[in-house]
């Protein structure tokens, strides 16, 4: 008997601390941040479901474009911020619900922003923590929550988190965001890299500025320059056509030939000859970030993807047993966009010798492989003209010519800012380099002394010392 009221005693108890603690709850003012969303939604904390959704961390102006989409049209948004110790650590669910049990005091405040690049030259500002309260599109009160990244605990990417009392409501309200978003999105038509740079960049992916070159700043055997632009902009141009009549628009183009004969350079041409076309730019340790690079040429269409120094990763198996994982990184985003997709892949390589073979051959992988040669007698002539000895007497710059077989357009540009250099030095200094500077320097840059040089400038070695060439 004394155990059963022992057992009785002990359930009275329990509901006695339950009840105590039901009073105390009802009886403890609601938070005014609890209050602010639950009033919105008018259901209990309790009811309160979340959907949410990670981008990376170069999507956050184009996130915010999104949601400032959405809002458009539902209201003046009235936005407003956490404050409290440990905000960043947790989610926004779970700081109302700690707020309203009183474990935790987080109050309303006032919203966080950042800037975030929108472009070479142009930046937005972007709500990094924030709250607003609007509408699904069925009309139904949402909260949404903006949050940028915090990676100093442990969070990348931003985010977008649809607070309602209905699950699908949320998802149809994040869904909606999303197509603003893509609609909206700050990287189409723009040329990106991955990495940090001077351009205003941010974490990871960078605006870079698109070059404007014209035809005649590109120097190429004949022909070679209308060959690489009816592979990457011609196909762009027919692609209803292409797709209509069972063709892929999916196309891969490498540029091989010595340091130095103008690769890059004719990738910089195509860049600013082809506007409104998305380019992604990799070079570098920012290779290890092809795949993220594929999806959003992918996404961003037309589009183009360059990968620099190819050789680099896409060797030959023999020079490692288990091959280059970031050949196998690049292959594989190759190959995962879609034949429909209209996404150019430009690499480019000093050593094609090197290339890995499913590389090089496979068709839908690199369909166009152009040579970049040294220029010819005609090419070195209009290489020096680009670069300032246009003035020159053609006999002068015939001897030019004759005494520089072999070299590069890097070094006709060097060449010629050293005349240029030389020719400052005068007093008083005409205002172009004459035919006696232009030789000088070239005697100077074909010394011995300078081999290394000449190799970097992507010049073949001269051995047997060259002082006094072309002397006057």
């Amino acid at each position: 008997m004394e155990i059963e009221e022992a057992r009785s005693l002990a359930h009275a108890l329990q509901r006695l601390v339950h009840d105590a603690h039901t009073v105390i709850d009802e009886s403890r003012p609601v938070p005014a941040l609890v209050a602010r969303v639950t009033g919105h939604l008018s259901c209990t904390l309790k009811d309160l479901v979340v959907v949410t959704q990670t981008f990376g961390n170069w999507e956050h102006a184009s996130l915010q474009r999104g949601v400032d989409a959405y809002l458009a049209g539902r209201g003046e948004p009235a936005w407003y911020g956490v404050s409290g110790h440990g905000r960043e650590h947790n989610d926004t669910i779970d700081l109302l619900t700690a707020a309203g049990r009183g474990v935790e005091r987080f109050e309303i405040g006032a919203v966080d922003y950042a800037t975030a690049a929108t472009g070479p030259d142009e930046t937005v500002e972007v709500v990094t923590f924030g709250m607003v309260g609007t509408v699904a599109p069925d009309g139904a009160p949402v909260v949404l929550c903006l949050r940028g990244s915090a990676e100093q605990f442990g969070r990348e990417g931003c985010r977008i988190e649809v607070i309602a009392t209905s699950r699908a409501r949320a998802t149809a309200t994040r869904e909606e965001i999303e197509r603003q978003m893509r609609r909206h999105d700050v990287l189409r038509g723009q040329i990106l890299t991955f990495g940090l740079s001077e351009h205003r960049g941010n974490s990871l992916v960078t605006f870079l500025p698109r070059p404007a070159l014209g035809p005649a700043q590109v120097i190429l055997p004949e022909g070679v320059l209308d060959t690489i632009e009816r592979h990457v902009a011609g196909i762009g141009r027919h692609t209803e056509a292409l797709l209509a009549r069972g063709q892929h628009l999916k196309r891969g183009l490498l540029l091989h030939g010595p340091p130095g004969t103008g690769k890059t350079h004719t990738v910089r041409y195509l860049m600013g000859r082809m506007p409104g076309v998305t380019v992604v730019v990799m070079t570098g340790t920012a290779l290890r970030f092809i795949s993220d690079a594929a999806a959003l040429a992918r996404r961003l269409q037309p589009a183009i993807v360059v990968v620099e120094d190819v050789d680099l990763v896409a060797h030959e198996r023999r020079f490692s047993a288990e091959g280059s994982p970031l050949l196998f990184t690049l292959l594989d985003a190759m190959d995962g966009i879609g034949a429909d997709a209209d996404v150019t892949f430009v690499l480019t390589t000093n050593r094609p010798d090197l290339l890995e073979t499913a590389l090089a051959n496979r068709p839908g992988r690199v369909d166009l492989a152009v040579e970049v040669p040294r220029p010819d007698a005609a090419c070195r002539a209009a290489l020096l003209r680009l670069y300032g000895a246009a003035h020159l007497a053609e006999p002068d710059l015939e001897r030019l010519v004759a005494g520089t077989e072999g070299m590069t357009a890097s070094f006709f540009k060097e060449l010629v800012r050293r005349a240029v250099l030389a020719c400052l030095r005068e007093d008083p200094a005409p205002d172009m380099p004459d035919a006696s500077h232009l030789t000088s320097a070239l005697a100077e840059m074909l010394h011995g002394h300078e081999a290394l040089t000449r190799s970097l400038l992507g010049a073949p070695r001269v051995t047997d010392g060259t002082d006094g060439l072309l002397s006057p």
